[in-house]
């Protein structure tokens, strides 16, 4: 086979910069879905990644077809030996600055030191999980204090639920995971009152509505046993379900020409973008920056997506350059 980085023709960059077709922010499934794509599409691909995905604290990543159960981690090893065998070039940095040259294309400076350019760019910095400002709730995050039914349903089976009320969607959420289980209880927190539907639904699904202010999560033999509320009483659950304000990482985004919207249901910011995935001219984004509800299988999809629309937009661009010089 020959190597995408030899086969790629790229031209050379200013100051003796290294220049690639495309640069890849973050190595998640996203990324590193578009990166395979890329690269077997014989582009010059670089991947800089932060090495903190979302899901680290998680044991296991699940509905991810034929990688069911699989460590996170052990996902995106696997992810970053495929790009590699076809060459693709993937290192551990922070990417600080992004920027527009006048001469074209784009130049990011890594937090060592590091320069590069890029003819297009994919931004896949996924999205940073706010949790409630409650004493031992963060210690518990992907373990037994979760928000995704899909990813610990099947996990937490039949336990007993708390669903932390944090926005207008609680109610919502605690009817969700009756499906798991059906001893629930939602727990009002600082959340608005029920609406009367919404305690009528709730009642017929068995889902109590417990009142009081929740100020810390009770621990023993490494788990949860209970919530305690301001009054000092202490409810006995097993699980408690949050949902966090989902905060897509668009910092480095900001001076390129994105647009950053919330999402409709109210529950997080994402970066705006077309359903390639491109966000502004030579920007494109993937993954959980774009749809901060994306699971594992939707952001690895949405990279792929953003990978075929990127070579395509490239593929363009070398034609008119082919056409100007013939």
């Amino acid at each position: 086979m020959t190597n995408i980085q030899e086969s790629s023709r790229r031209p050379a960059a200013p100051s003796g910069q290294e220049e690639f077709d495309v640069l890849v922010v973050g190595g998640g499934l996203s990324g590193l879905g578009a990166a395979l794509t890329l690269v077997r599409a014989r582009r010059s691909v670089l991947v800089v990644d932060a090495g903190h995905p979302r899901n680290a604290p998680a044991a296991h990543a699940h509905g991810y077809l034929t990688r069911d159960g699989v460590p996170p981690l052990d996902l995106l090893k696997i992810g970053r030996s495929e790009v590699r065998g076809y060459g693709g070039t993937i290192i551990e940095g922070e990417v600080t600055s992004l920027e527009r040259p006048a001469d074209g294309g784009f130049q990011v400076a890594l937090s060592d030191g590091a320069g590069y350019r890029a003819r297009r760019v994919l931004v896949t910095t996924g999205l940073a999980d706010e949790l409630p400002d409650i004493p031992g709730l963060r210690e518990r995050w992907g373990r037994d204090v979760v928000h995704c039914p899909y990813c610990f349903g099947w996990e937490v089976r039949d336990r007993p639920l708390a669903v932390l009320a944090t926005g207008p969607v609680a109610a919502m959420q605690a009817l969700m995971w009756r499906q798991w289980s059906d001893d629930v209880i939602l727990l009002r927190h600082t959340a608005p009152e029920p609406t009367s539907e919404q305690r009528e639904q709730l009642t017929a699904r068995g889902i109590s509505v417990v009142e009081g202010e929740v100020v810390g999560i009770e621990v023993k033999d490494d788990g949860i046993t209970g919530v305690r509320l301001a009054s000092g009483e202490i409810v006995p659950r097993g699980v408690v379900v949050v949902g966090p304000w989902f905060a897509a990482r668009h910092g480095l985004l900001d001076g390129v020409g994105v647009t950053v919207v919330e999402h409709p249901a109210g529950i997080g910011e994402q970066v705006k973008a077309g359903p390639t995935g491109l966000a502004a001219p030579g920007v494109y984004v993937a993954g959980n920056v774009t749809d901060v509800t994306a699971g594992v299988m939707q952001s690895a999809a949405s990279g792929v997506t953003a990978a075929a629309a990127i070579n395509a937009d490239l593929t363009t661009e070398d034609t008119a350059r082919a056409v100007a010089h013939s």
